[in-house]
């Protein structure tokens, strides 16, 4: 039986000098590959500052929407990396670019089903909301004939991880989507799982999103990894071709096939989600350029001398 594969089988990373001589923007993802928690992974202070020092231009990108980019500023300067809130582009910063990009009305509302980094976005982009982390305690007394009250006047339902997501909100944010005419249904990202712990894998944004696509019968616009509208934004916001960047991500289904979406070159490391089992599963059909254990191996994985 034959069997058709789009790329090549991912190479191990052996000349990194190379692979760094060839771009000028490096995208990294966050979690798993610069830290994991709140613990820095070993090597990427040193890391970071050769790549700089190499005058390459480095970019922060990460599917968590519960931190707004100066949230995520102070995150790693208290894990003692300097970074510029310029370099960091979180799925909540998204979600209020792409409606400045579609030049969406200020006198319309956004419903916020998600934490703080979102409401703290759509602020400093001038947008009214509602809802986010204050609907969380809300309930509905299902009495005979109640009829739930909504804004006519949102446009917008944004969707992003929540831990304090309930039935109100996905009632609110239906009624919204359903009712307002035009109103836009966006999701920040669709990840299955996420890492709230080190102990386990927890259910991701991805959930939240589900329910309220379930529930209205309409597919979201997603404006985080592996969507294309943060690399689009990036390119023009500081001038770059793809064909100059390279997306470094530990995962295959978000950040590696982000980079391949957005035309880059891609590097998979192997010290958060995805293991080299998972990459070489014969299930798996997303193979980035390269992969390598951590982004410190941009640093031992030199040319062997001829």
């Amino acid at each position: 039986m034959a069997t058709f594969t789009t790329r090549a089988v991912a190479q191990p990373l052996q000349n990194a000098d190379e692979l760094i001589n060839s771009v000028e923007t490096f995208i990294f993802d966050c979690d798993g590959v610069i830290w994991k928690g709140d613990k820095l992974i070993e090597g990427v202070p040193e890391t970071l500052d050769m790549l700089r020092a190499k005058g390459k231009r480095l970019v922060f990108v990460t599917n968590n929407s519960t931190k707004s980019r100066k949230q995520y500023g102070k995150k790693f300067e208290t894990l003692g990396l300097n970074v510029n809130e310029e370099e960091i582009f979180a799925s909540s910063f998204a979600a209020a670019a792409y409606l400045k990009s579609i030049d969406f009305p200020k006198d319309k509302k956004v419903y916020v089903i998600g934490e703080d980094g979102i409401l703290k976005e759509l602020e400093l982009a001038g947008y009214q909301y509602l809802g986010g982390p204050e609907d969380g305690g809300k309930k509905i007394e299902l009495k005979p004939g109640f009829l739930m009250e909504h804004d006519e006047d949102v446009g917008a339902v944004v969707v992003g991880f929540d831990r304090y997501f309930n039935y109100y909100k996905v009632q609110y944010g239906t009624l919204c989507i359903r009712e307002n005419p035009g109103c836009l249904f966006i999701a920040t990202n669709r990840d299955a799982v996420t890492h709230l712990t080190d102990a386990q894998e927890w259910a991701g944004g991805g959930s939240m999103v589900g329910a309220i696509s379930g529930s209205t019968q309409r597919e979201p616009l997603v404006v985080g990894k592996p969507s294309t509208f943060m690399m689009d934004y990036l390119a023009n916001k500081f001038g770059i071709s793809k064909s100059q960047i390279c997306m470094v991500g530990d995962r295959l289904d978000t950040d590696i096939l982000f980079g391949q979406n957005g035309g880059c070159k891609t590097l998979l490391v192997l010290s958060g989600v995805t293991s080299l089992t998972m990459l070489q599963s014969p299930n798996n059909s997303i193979q980035p350029d390269f992969y390598t254990n951590k982004i410190s191996d941009f640093l031992s994985l030199k040319a062997a001398a001829v």
